[in-house]
C-alpha cells in the first residue's frame, strides 16, 4: 500500500505510534499531548516548534483521509486522538511489533543505521541485537516500505529510510536543475550585454 505523507503528518503518525506503545496508560492523546510530543526535544529530528493550530489542521486531514481516530465519548472533556494508520481494523498495513519500532523511529528522526535503531528503539522494541533490526529492515524493504540510502564516505553501515513520505519532496529536488539552466540563460544576456559595453568603450 502506497502512502504519500507530509513531514507533518508523518511527525503526528510516528508520536501517535509512539505514545500507544511507551504510554498507553495517557493514550489516545489530546491536542495538546500531541503538540508536546510533536515538539519534544529528545527522539526527534528535525526538533520542530509547531503551533496547535498547525497540528489540528495536520489531524482533521488525518482524519478525514481516514488515519486517524478523533473521540470525545460521554463524559471525555477533550477530543482525544488515535492512530488508525497501521494494526487496526479499518487499516490494510499490519505491521509486527518489530516494524512498528523501525518505521516509527524513522517517522520521528529521518534516515537511521541499523545501529542507531537499535540504540534509539529504547521502549518500542528490546531489539536483541542488530541483526534483528537487520531482519525486520529487510522484511520492510521486500515490502518497499523502507530504502536503504547509498552510502556516505568513510560510514561502514547505510543508512535507511521509509518510503511513505510525501513525492512532492523529489519535485522540490529537482528544482534546483531548472533553476541552474535559467540562471545559464541569464548569464549568457549578460556576457553579450557585457560584450557590447566593451565594444562601445
Amino acid at each position: 500500500m502506497k502512502m504519500a505523507l507530509s513531514p507533518l503528518a508523518l511527525r503526528i503518525l510516528g508520536c501517535l505510534l509512539e505514545k500507544q506503545v511507551t504510554t498507553p496508560e495517557q493514550y489516545p492523546l489530546s491536542l495538546n499531548a500531541v503538540v508536546v510530543a510533536c515538539n519534544q526535544k529528545s527522539n526527534r529530528e528535525p526538533v520542530m516548534n509547531l503551533t496547535e493550530s498547525e497540528v489540528q489542521n495536520e489531524l482533521d486531514r488525518l482524519v478525514k483521509a481516514h488515519l486517524v481516530t478523533a473521540s470525545s465519548g460521554f463524559g471525555q472533556r477533550v477530543v482525544k486522538y488515535e492512530q488508525r494508520y497501521c494494526n487496526s481494523a479499518f487499516g490494510n498495513l499490519q505491521l509486527s511489533s518489530t516494524e512498528v519500532a523501525v518505521l516509527t523511529l524513522l517517522f520521528l528522526r529521518g534516515a537511521q543505521k541499523p545501529s542507531e535503531l537499535r540504540t534509539r528503539s529504547g521502549r518500542l522494541h528490546d531489539f536483541a541485537d542488530v541483526a534483528e533490526v537487520e531482519a525486520t529492515r529487510a522484511d520492510l524493504a521486500e515490502r518497499e516500505r523502507v530504502a536503504r540510502l547509498p552510502r556516505e564516505p568513510g560510514k561502514r553501515e547505510s543508512r535507511y529510510t521509509h518510503q511513505f513520505g510525501d513525492e512532492s519532496a523529489a519535485a522540490e529536488a529537482e528544482t534546483p536543475l531548472e533553476d541552474n539552466s535559467d540562471l545559464s540563460a541569464r548569464v549568457a544576456v549578460l556576457e553579450q550585454s557585457l560584450s557590447a559595453l566593451q565594444a562601445l568603450v
